[in-house]
């Protein structure tokens, strides 16, 4: 038996001693161990190391619903988290749409799992971030290389336990020139994939190629959006469309059945085939779920709530302090185009500004723009998903497949939805790139995309 799942067992047998053998309760237990070499002016500045291991507790007393949180561990620490849920219960209304607990199931896979990555060194940090530097060929850089790695138990009173492991690697870096940033990141579960001299070179010669901008009338315009701008359109979609809660209050845009997107859109939630651990916040085991097959949207993701109040099953997406916010797909795949399975690397850089995958798209553009990057986007309307932002690291003018002249960023405004819906999308990138966010467990991995229209609404002057 792992520590993790001794010690959610515990809690559990706790709860039974202190409210009685009628409560139903579920404690979760999650060993993480986080390191982190951060550089900027092209020298490493921090090192630094957590390792935490988490208590969750919700439980059922008297038809009353709370939940807890500890940090510590000891036999005083459990025992305080109980007592102290227990009596925020009492004081809690009434919950009519308790949905019970996760039966007994099995996980599909025991998660993904790198020794090498697990304990890794500061070092061996180090050197990718050396590499990256050097790469840079003389330009500022900043950034950071991570690794992380999670032991995470899961225990209810309905005789349910499930255990679970996982690791990723990620680096992060941009290279400035005279105040124009490149950028390059990706995210893996393995550090050994990480080459940061590979990724050093990118930042620069993005960076070299956006010199000297030129700004350009607000409108609508054609578009290659590289991975990084198209991980913000997975986001905005996790948390505001296939949402079960957000779904089941009718504020999204999720129409199960509809052909909804462009035929060349699959979009799979899938944990088993990214990073993370196998089974949810509620011990329901993960697995593949498709979203959108082929333009078609299919479904949306539950918890054990939100699956109730539908009257569908969870699909195991429950996450930890999400009862007010909704069951959030955290492990989204938009789909390369071909083989549902083609690689998740990126393809060699053979011009200052893309690679090789990305040239195919910008290949087909009579005149358009490139767009490396998504930031500070906010939504204007839920259910609709429009979305106003700016974009950053790079913007470019592409004529006759060419790319041309580096512009000035702009604000958008735009239904991302509408964005990829049918005759939306002229091309769908071979290869995805699996990129690292801030959010706590999820990832993002998505291949270029070639859309017909993206609304500009703002450039440089206003």
């Amino acid at each position: 038996m792992s520590r993790e799942l001794d010690l959610a067992g515990r809690v559990v047998e706790l709860v039974r001693e202190i409210a009685g053998p009628d409560a139903e309760a579920e404690a979760a237990a999650t060993y993480t161990d986080r390191a982190l070499t951060r550089f900027a002016n092209s020298s490493i500045h921090q090192n630094v190391a957590d390792e935490t291991t988490g208590l969750r507790l919700r439980l059922h007393v008297d038809g009353r619903t709370a939940a807890g949180s500890s940090t510590v561990v000891s036999d005083e620490g459990l025992r305080g988290l109980v007592e102290r849920t227990v009596a925020a219960a009492r004081l809690c209304p009434p919950d009519h749409a308790w949905p019970g607990l996760t039966p007994p199931s099995p996980v599909a896979g025991p998660g993904n799992w790198d020794e090498a990555t697990a304990s890794a060194s500061p070092d061996e940090r180090a050197d990718r971030v050396r590499a990256f530097v050097e790469a840079a060929g003389g330009l500022e850089t900043a950034g950071y290389c991570r690794t992380v790695n999670w032991a995470g138990a899961f225990a209810n009173s309905a005789g349910h336990a499930v255990t679970g492991r996982s690791a990723e690697a990620a680096m992060d870096g941009v290279a400035r020139s005279g105040g124009i940033d490149g950028v390059a990141r990706r995210n893996t579960g393995r550090l050994s994939d990480l080459d940061g001299a590979v990724l050093g070179a990118r930042a620069a010669a993005k960076s070299r190629a956006a010199a000297a901008p030129v700004e350009l009338a607000p409108g609508r315009y054609e578009v290659v959006l590289e991975p990084t701008a198209v991980v913000d359109i997975l986001q905005n979609f996790a948390l505001y469309g296939f949402n079960g809660k957000a779904y089941n209050e009718r504020r999204s845009f999720a129409e199960p059945g509809a052909a909804q997107f462009d035929p060349a859109i699959t979009l799979v939630d899938d944990a088993l085939g990214t990073l993370g651990l196998p089974f949810d916040a509620e011990g329901t085991p993960k697995r593949r779920i498709a979203l959108v097959e082929r333009g078609v949207t299919r479904t949306v993701t539950h918890d054990r709530r939100t699956a109730a109040e539908a009257g569908a099953t969870s699909t195991g997406h429950a996450i930890a302090g999400g009862a007010s916010f909704g069951a959030v797909p955290t492990n989204l795949r938009l789909l390369p185009e071909g083989s549902s399975e083609n690689g998740t690397g990126a393809t060699e850089v053979t011009g200052p500004v893309v690679d090789s995958d990305t040239a195919a798209l910008v290949a087909g553009v009579r005149r358009g723009l490139l767009v490396t990057d998504f930031w500070y986007t906010r939504v204007l309307d839920p259910k609709s998903l429009v979305i106003t932002g700016l974009t950053r690291n790079g913007v470019w003018l592409v004529e006759d497949g060419e790319v041309t002249t580096a512009v000035q960023n702009f604000r958008f405004t735009q239904s991302y939805p509408q964005a990829l819906a049918p005759g939306g999308v002229l091309g769908v990138g071979r290869y995805a790139s699996l990129l690292p966010d801030s959010w706590d467990a999820s990832w993002w991995s998505a291949p270029a995309l070639r859309l017909a229209s993206w609304n500009f609404t703002g450039g440089a002057s206003g």
